[in-house]
């Protein structure tokens, strides 16, 4: 039968029945026995092609996100890399690689620690053990940093190419991830030096949380940075560059800065040729407005009536992180795969004119963060968009009394 699967369609096609198998149960074994003898071979972009169907074809994204570890391990032995042409000094599959490898470390390291751990008494003392841990588990910290760049800076633009399977799965994986990181963090701090409680620490949380760590690297090493880099265009990794720095960096570096062969300058909104914008209250130009929007103490993000984000504004201290690569990306996909359903559930009621105004409140690292979404209509009343405004309100909550003198 091999022979029949000769060409890439076949391949996903192949692929796709056999996950499906999976899906409903059949042994892991025999589904990757049924791969070496039918599929023989495939790569990074035909496995995400294969999950990316599964989804455009009905089953639910949940049920892809818990089945795809399973994925990867029975499509390992047909997994082949294409070869790709060398990487440029600090490109950001580069700087993702270079993280990945520094994760591992970490984790070796751990991995030692917890095999340590497991040849002392029960009763014996281990604060060395512990500490190594607690170091270890802070420094996985870190990878959230590398989860984010990852889904703010590269989905995007991979979103732009068609490929929504990442951003759908893969954050969702990321977030589990997360999840079991901080069980494993707030666990080895509340840990006592005891050896057999810190055994029970490592069962329960580290072997788990590092597993899932370690799954992740295989994924994107193998599948989601080979496939990016055959889809991203040179400019776009600019732009991924760009918007890196936001985000921050995972252990490790960026060894220099990332220098495109050739990027394409940013295009601005169309306006007369003066450079004013009319409206009915008065007019300004681009950079006035530019300006206003940026000197307000709060953070403005539009989403058309398409759901795509068309406009954010840029101060100097945003609560939450913007990339440029999320213009003209779907709201949805600019949310953690748990919360979408409230944004689906404000956007629906906006667009139906249930509601008008949606409100939160959150304590957020040090702050207090009011986030106001608020539908907009044209004069008839027609759904325009929804524009999101974010604050934090921490200093207006301890104002008191009156001020009615000027004081600087």
């Amino acid at each position: 039968m091999s022979e029949l699967i000769d060409n890439r369609a076949r391949r996903i096609a192949a692929l796709k029945d056999i996950i499906q198998h999976l899906h409903k149960g059949e042994a892991p074994d025999a589904v990757r026995n049924q791969l070496r003898e039918i599929v023989r071979q495939t790569d990074a972009s035909e496995i995400m092609a294969m999950e990316q169907e599964l989804i455009s074809g009905g089953m639910p994204v949940e049920e892809v996100r818990s089945m795809c570890d399973l994925h990867s391990q029975v499509t390992r032995d047909v997994l082949v890399q294409l070869p790709a042409p060398p990487l440029p000094p600090g490109h950001p599959v580069d700087t993702f690689r270079r993280e990945n490898s520094a994760i591992k470390q970490v984790i070796e390291k751990m991995r030692s620690t917890i095999a340590q751990t497991a040849a002392l008494e029960d009763s014996a003392d281990c604060a060395d053990q512990l500490f190594q841990l607690r170091q270890g588990s802070n420094e996985l910290m870190d990878v959230d940093k590398h989860y984010q760049r990852k889904e703010h800076a590269l989905f995007p633009f991979l979103e732009k190419h068609g490929i929504t399977g990442p951003s759908k799965v893969m954050w969702a994986k990321d977030d589990d991830i997360r999840a079991l990181l901080k069980r494993l963090n707030e666990a080895v701090h509340n840990c006592q030096p005891v050896a057999g409680e810190c055994k029970q620490v490592c069962t329960a949380f580290a072997q788990p949380a590092l597993a899932a760590v370690e799954e992740m690297i295989f994924k994107e090493e193998n599948i989601l940075l080979p496939m990016a880099r055959q889809t991203l265009t040179e400019n776009e990794w600019a732009e991924v560059w760009a918007a890196s720095p936001k985000y921050g960096w995972c252990l490790v570096d960026p060894q220099q800065e990332y220098k495109p062969p050739q990027t394409t300058e940013a295009t601005t909104p169309a306006v007369p040729s003066d450079g004013t914008i009319m409206m009915p209250t008065g007019h300004v130009t681009v950079e006035q407005l530019t300006s206003v929007l940026s000197t307000l103490p709060l953070d403005l993000t539009f989403v058309d009536a398409d759901d795509r984000v068309a406009f954010f504004s840029e101060g100097p201290d945003r609560v939450f992180a913007r990339s440029k690569a999320i213009i003209g990306r779907k709201v949805q996909h600019c949310h953690p795969p748990g919360s979408v359903h409230v944004v689906e559930r404000i956007l629906d009621d906006f667009r139906a004119c249930r509601q008008n105004v949606a409100e939160f409140w959150i304590d957020f690292h040090g702050k207090f963060v009011h986030i106001r979404y608020f539908a907009v209509r044209d004069q008839e009343g027609a759904y325009l968009g929804t524009v999101e405004l974010t604050q934090d309100i921490a200093p207006l909550r301890t104002l008191q009394g009156e001020r009615r003198l000027l004081e600087y």
